[in-house]
């Protein structure tokens, strides 16, 4: 007899002389699973490629919610303005693609936007592109490079009005215009370097200035760089290694504006994965040159090959809304990257293999310091400049309500100095090298800057007259500091010294 009961595990059942054998029917399938997460129209992209929710978004969607970090952080930190004339950094890779693709596409928003309107009041902003040619400090073809700058040139010529121009500039014109041994100043100021992460440190610098030297010269008052959240997380740990605590606030922010061209980082907030999915969904084609650049800012998936090449912008012929294997790369060096960069790159890549929110958590743990008065665009009152730019420029800079200052800054690396450092300056009265010495923060100086005295001189004789004059620079505004310190102290010159 059969107890009719749902919860019996007796064995008994409702017909006691009939068994099933037949397991319980599934439950009905979730449908929804599969289908995006937003529209619950489309496909999610390829599995496995991404973790998380972004996973479960279609192609279109995945797309729009990466332009929307974009787009959100141009307009929270008044990155770009109608008057603005902006350059773009573009090495070839994912990030510096994606970066140059979204800023074309908010110029081709407002370029329709001036087109529509009556008043035509509310100017377009100018786009320029940068490209640093290193082939100066590696082993390259010459049939390579210049491939790879045509297809650039082809890259930026492909893109709709307004035109935008490329800039191809060697690193060695860091150096004067007019100096004929660039190229040999800058491969014996490298081998000056002993360390191997101080090598890798000073071309990251040498870059920039490369970079604001064709900013300045071409009159872009922006400069926007590709970094995203997987660069800046490599970032925060090696220059919590190298002892760069007190800067480091200064170089993860969205805006840097201690440059003469204030640099602006839009992508800050997508992480590496993301851009090369979104490489491989619009069909950017990637081409790589075989061999290194260890720069402390290159995430764990860039360590073994440095982008140089160009990714050729091509819509896939279905509308780009498929997978596409389009990564086209050359076979790298065989030996590893080395130094404290390659070391904690590795070491986020096996976070990152853990849980896929390691590299974000990194950023959101440092973005709690606190950040310097120059991180923030500065507010202008240019009448030119549309009366709502100025106020959300405004709004934003009261947002800030804590920030540090600093007057004082390394002549190599730039990063932002304690005051009190200063006070050893001016005690020195030795030759001009230890001067430069002793302007320089300490990352720079045990890394970078060589031991041997002997060695000094011509170590600065190498440097770009750029990073010289910093240093006079600094030096002039340490003993203004000190000056200041002590000026109760110090007797007027009506006052009679007894």
């Amino acid at each position: 007899m059969s107890c009719n009961s749902s919860g019996c595990q007796s064995n008994c059942y409702k017909n006691g002389d009939q068994v099933s054998d037949s397991p319980p029917p599934p439950p009905a399938a979730n449908n929804s699973s599969n289908l995006c997460l937003k529209c619950k129209t489309n496909s999610p992209i390829t599995p496995g490629s991404l973790s998380g929710d972004e996973a479960r978004f279609c192609a279109d969607c995945f797309r729009s919610n990466i332009y929307g970090k974009f787009r959100l952080a141009v307009a929270s930190h008044a990155m770009i303005s109608p008057s603005d004339n902006v350059l773009v950094a573009f090495s070839g890779g994912p990030s510096s693609r994606v970066a140059l693709q979204f800023v074309h596409v908010l110029q081709d928003r407002a370029q329709k936007n001036f087109e529509a309107s009556k008043d035509k009041s509310l100017p377009v902003f100018g786009v320029g592109v940068a490209f640093i040619d290193e082939s100066a400090v590696y082993p390259v073809s010459s049939d390579k490079v210049d491939g790879a700058i045509q297809d650039m040139r082809s890259v930026v010529s492909n893109l709709a009005p307004p035109t935008k121009q490329l800039h191809v500039v060697p690193i060695e014109n860091i150096y004067a215009s007019d100096s004929s041994d660039g190229k040999d100043r800058l491969t014996k100021l490298l081998d000056a370097v002993n360390d191997a992460t101080g090598k890798e440190d000073l071309l990251l610098h040498l870059r920039m200035m490369a970079l604001q030297k064709v900013a300045s010269q071409n009159g872009y008052n922006r400069l926007i760089l590709g970094s995203c959240t997987s660069r800046i997380a490599c970032h925060v740990l090696a220059a919590t290694v190298k002892g760069r605590g007190y800067s480091l606030s200064a170089d993860i922010q969205y805006v840097d504006a201690r440059w003469e061209v204030p640099v602006v980082l839009p992508l800050r907030d997508c992480t590496s994965q993301e851009l090369n999915l979104l490489c491989h969904l619009d069909g950017f084609v990637i081409q790589t040159f075989s061999y290194f650049i260890l720069d402390s800012l290159l995430s764990f998936n860039f360590l073994c090959r440095y982008i140089i090449g160009v990714k050729l912008f091509r819509l896939l012929l279905n509308g780009g809304s498929s997978w596409q294997s389009s990564l086209k790369t050359l076979q790298p060096f065989d030996s590893p990257p080395s130094g404290i960069n390659g070391l904690i790159s590795s070491f986020v890549n096996v976070l990152q293999e853990e849980n896929s929110s390691r590299e974000c958590t990194i950023l959101r743990t440092a973005g709690k310091l606190t950040p310097f008065e120059f991180n923030r665009i500065p507010e202008t009152d240019d009448c030119n400049v549309p009366l709502a730019i100025r106020r959300r420029q405004k709004r934003y800079n009261l947002k800030t309500k804590e920030s540090i200052s600093s007057e004082l800054f390394c002549p190599i690396c730039n990063a932002p100095l304690k005051n009190f450092n200063s006070l050893n300056l001016s005690s020195l009265k030795s030759c001009q090298s230890s001067r430069f010495n002793a302007a320089c923060c300490s990352s720079c100086q045990f890394q970078i800057i060589p031991k041997d005295p002997s060695s000094m001189e011509n170590f600065c004789s190498l440097l770009p007259q750029q990073v010289v004059d910093r240093a006079k620079h600094g030096n002039c505004s340490n003993l203004s500091f000190l000056r200041e310190q002590i000026q109760d102290c110090l007797l007027s010159d009506s006052e009679d010294e007894t």
